[in-house]
């Protein structure tokens, strides 16, 4: 099957942000892409850098108008959508993953369950959202088996693990991530190259393909590094983006490897959990 990647700058309107990126779900529909994943928190710049309540206005309710109109987007070109959303349920507000079907079917949510709370490296998040009380979710979607996540938590393997063993065959990983204006470019390097060590790490340890979605662009003190990637059970990048430029990426993967890898690799079943 095919996935599609819409790795963009950000602009200062919603409605501007929306547009774009359901014009990217078209082309990269027409394109044959099957499952199609937005990035991080994309309808608006990057606004956890500050502290400020006027923010909380962004976020909406699940369903709402951004799963609405993704829905009918997702029934008009037969896509599965990956769609990241600030969410407001009840009196709490979540960093929210909504997988949309390729009938339009809203088949539920994720919330991000590590927050970073780094307000000094520009990733104050904790300001504005609490910690996902979903759990780890795999979705069985028209084309494949799902597990959204969100950024931060592509450094922890436990949710890559959990996902894999209850049955999903590709991690989507939305996310916010670059360079802050005071880092050194020894450690610039190092954390991109680790960003996207971990990640494939997880591909090659559970037998299955990651892709993750960032957006580029400067944004405040943040220069977000793009490099949108798909890697497959063996841990090969198979598809990436550049550091700075906005790229829809589409790239084919065979869920047949899975299966192959793991007869020769079985690491699912051969693990080990505690003692005795």
């Amino acid at each position: 099957m095919t996935v599609g990647l819409i790795q963009m700058k950000i602009a200062e309107a919603q409605v501007d942000n929306l547009a774009k990126t359901i014009d990217a779900v078209r082309a990269l529909a027409k394109k044959g892409a099957q499952i199609i994943s937005t990035s991080e928190l994309f309808l608006s710049r990057y606004f956890c850098q500050k502290k400020d309540d006027r923010f909380f206005s962004l976020a909406e309710a699940i369903p709402g108008p951004t799963t609405n109109a993704f829905s009918l987007v997702a029934r008009e070109m037969g896509v599965v959508i990956v769609v990241s959303v600030f969410e407001k349920a009840g009196t709490k507000y979540f960093n929210t993953a909504a997988v949309i079907d390729a009938d339009g079917t809203l088949l539920g949510t994720y919330r991000k369950m590590h927050i970073p709370d780094d307000p000094e490296h520009g990733y104050g998040e904790a300001t504005y959202f609490s910690s996902g009380d979903l759990g780890v979710r795999v979705f069985e979607t028209k084309y494949a088996r799902i597990a959204p996540m969100i950024c931060w938590d592509q450094w922890f393997p436990e949710g890559a693990r959990i996902a894999a063993s209850e049955g999903a065959q590709i991690l989507f990983y939305p996310t916010a991530i670059g360079w802050h204006k005071n880092d050194s470019k020894p450690i610039r390097a190092a954390e991109h190259d680790a960003w996207q060590t971990v990640q494939r790490s997880h591909s090659i340890a559970n037998n299955i393909f990651t892709v993750a979605v960032n957006r580029v662009g400067v944004e405040d003190d943040l220069r977000f590094w793009g490099t949108s990637f798909v890697s497959d059970p063996y841990g090969r990048v198979i598809a990436k983006g550049s550091t700075k430029g906005e790229k829809n990426i589409i790239v084919k993967c065979d869920l047949g490897l899975i299966e192959a890898m793991r007869k020769d690799w079985p690491f699912l079943d051969s693990r080990k959990i505690g003692h005795g």
